[in-house]
């Protein structure tokens, strides 16, 4: 394959990750609509200047671009457009369009890493690592990942939550806490319980490669614990009977507060997760977008 169609196919990767139509890529980039097709297809020759561009449209600058081009033979993880829930309850400003590049960027990024050590050390990152501690890697590139192409931004004071809506809105404040797992339909868990929303990620692992797929995104606006009906309860801190560490202070969700984020579903993948007998509880209102209502069917793969 020609370095034109290396680069077309990687920059067409890139900017549907992010969530861009090749016009939005276009007026970024200050070029026209009809060159960006063009460059992608590989039908186009393109400067540096031209290529500096669109890489800085992208978020990239031109090395990172010329890496990913080359970094693997393989496409690109992306997540389904067919398996977002329409009409899904998110944070305030929030869209599946912000969420679906989130997804990819944190997805991408891991091929990256991966590929580099593979390169080096002929494995992946996870090969390296604890579960729990691989997850936490992980959510913090989500986390990253949503503060770079999301309203949502880090919350620099180092508190909770993770993220907070820019601009910031007195009236209505928002906040995002983010975390991700490799346990599918696993509810939430915290270090404080406290109340707001809250995005739990569940995704598979290729242990040969060490890509990551995300499989099931929840959303929930939950309530904290000592509140209430509080969503969150505390269940102390407890030694792991096989290595003997001891863990830190944990809350877990009630069921109440699992169900609410079943039914905040804002993706699945059926032909990976089966939900048909996940449990919700019937205390908690079943919504019109929730995929436990009638466990109704989400379009296949591409649709």
């Amino acid at each position: 394959m020609d370095a034109k169609t290396t680069i077309g196919r990687t920059l067409k990767s890139l900017r549907e990750s992010r969530g861009l139509s090749q016009e939005n890529l276009a007026e970024k980039a200050d070029i026209t609509y009809q060159y960006v097709s063009d460059v992608e297809n590989g039908k186009q020759n393109f400067s540096i200047g031209v290529l500096e561009s669109m890489s800085a449209a992208l978020g990239l600058d031109l090395p990172a671009l010329v890496e990913a081009a080359y970094a693997s033979a393989k496409p690109l993880p992306l997540v389904a457009s067919g398996f977002f829930v329409k009409n899904a309850a998110l944070p305030p400003g929030l869209t599946l369009a912000h969420v679906e590049s989130a997804l990819n960027e944190t997805q991408r990024i891991i091929r990256l890493i991966n590929t580099t050590l593979t390169k080096v050390a002929d494995r992946p990152l996870s090969s390296y690592i604890q579960g729990n501690n691989f997850s936490g890697i992980v959510s913090n590139i989500l986390c990253d990942s949503f503060s770079r192409l999301t309203p949502y931004k880090h919350n620099h004071h180092q508190k909770y939550p993770d993220l907070i809506r820019q601009p910031a809105n007195a009236a209505h404040p928002a906040g995002l806490e983010v975390k991700t797992t490799i346990r599918p339909g696993k509810g939430g868990e915290s270090h404080n319980g406290h109340s707001g929303w809250h995005v739990i990620a569940c995704y598979g692992l290729d242990p040969a490669s060490g890509d990551i797929g995300f499989a099931h995104v929840m959303f929930a606006d939950l309530v904290g614990h000592g509140r209430p009906k509080a969503d969150w309860k505390y269940v102390g801190s407890t030694v792991n009977k096989e290595t003997g560490s001891q863990r830190t202070e944990t809350y877990t969700t009630t069921p109440a507060g699992k169900a609410k984020l079943r039914h905040g579903t804002a993706y699945l993948d059926q032909g990976k997760i089966n939900i048909a007998r996940w449990r919700t509880n019937p205390s908690v209102p079943t919504p019109a977008h929730s995929p436990f209502l009638k466990r109704v069917v989400l379009p296949k793969k591409g649709k």
